[in-house]
């Protein structure tokens, strides 16, 4: 499955952005899919997973701010990150979580800046 997210964007201190990541095929069967995020100078994260049954983890520097959130039916998984901070600034990627992820695609960028 390729995945393909976007979305991003220049957004102001405070501000909100939706990222979305379409996928080539199912993801009804993937255990849990997620958001990373690398930042200039640092390594990828894992920022958000959401399981098949609608569990979700978030790391502790987006917990509260951001919500993610997936449609088995139209093979996508969303991003809602609210209250926007300047070090949230990097490319963002969704991919699997369980199983590991293996390819990455383009991300999308996300720049908090006013």
């Amino acid at each position: 499955v390729q995945l393909q997210a976007f979305g991003g964007g220049l957004v102001q201190p405070g501000g909100s952005l939706r990222l979305s990541c379409a996928a080539s095929g199912s993801i009804f069967n993937i255990n849990a899919m997620g958001w990373y995020r690398q930042a200039p100078g640092k390594q990828r994260e894992l920022v958000a997973a959401i399981s098949r049954g609608g569990s979700t983890y978030y790391a502790d520097s987006v917990k509260g701010r951001f919500t993610g959130s997936r449609d088995n039916a139209k093979n996508t998984v969303y991003l809602q990150m609210n209250n926007l901070k300047p070090e949230d600034t990097a490319v963002y990627y969704c991919n699997t979580v369980s199983p590991p992820p293996t390819v990455w695609g383009q991300g999308t960028l996300v720049t908090v800046s006013s």
